[in-house]
């Protein structure tokens, strides 16, 4: 059994930000289970786009409002508490957020921590 929380998280090599968000890791590659948890936020009156190539990605969206964007398509969607997005496609996507966003995340297969977004917003197949 793992039980963790956020705030033990906090400051660690788990708790992963960039220019706009910050992303605390509870589960990870190392753990075993197949996939990946994050607690990810966003700034609010940010825009932030994200492909996630080799990954499939369930959002959750707990607090703040936004909007969400396939860049593939142009359909966008409202964001706010209670909605749930997929990327089972490996879509390219956009977040652009009125009010601070707060979202859970799973990702299969799961990322190891120390991945970081390439110029086109993925993160790489596998880490060494």
């Amino acid at each position: 059994m793992i039980v963790r929380t956020t705030h033990e998280i906090t400051g660690t090599d788990r708790d992963v930000s960039a220019k706009d968000w910050r992303s605390k890791r509870i589960v990870l590659a190392g753990d075993g289970v197949g996939f990946s948890f994050h607690e990810t936020t966003i700034n609010a009156d940010s825009v932030s786009e994200f492909h996630y190539r080799h990954h499939v990605e369930a959002v959750w969206v707990v607090d703040g409002s936004g909007t969400l964007t396939d860049l593939e398509t142009g359909q966008s969607y409202p964001l706010a508490p209670g909605t749930m997005y997929l990327l089972n496609g490996h879509e390219r996507h956009r977040v652009t957020c009125d009010e601070q966003l707060r979202m859970l995340c799973v990702f299969n297969p799961p990322v190891t921590g120390q991945e970081v977004h390439d110029e086109s917003g993925a993160y790489p197949a596998s880490v060494s």
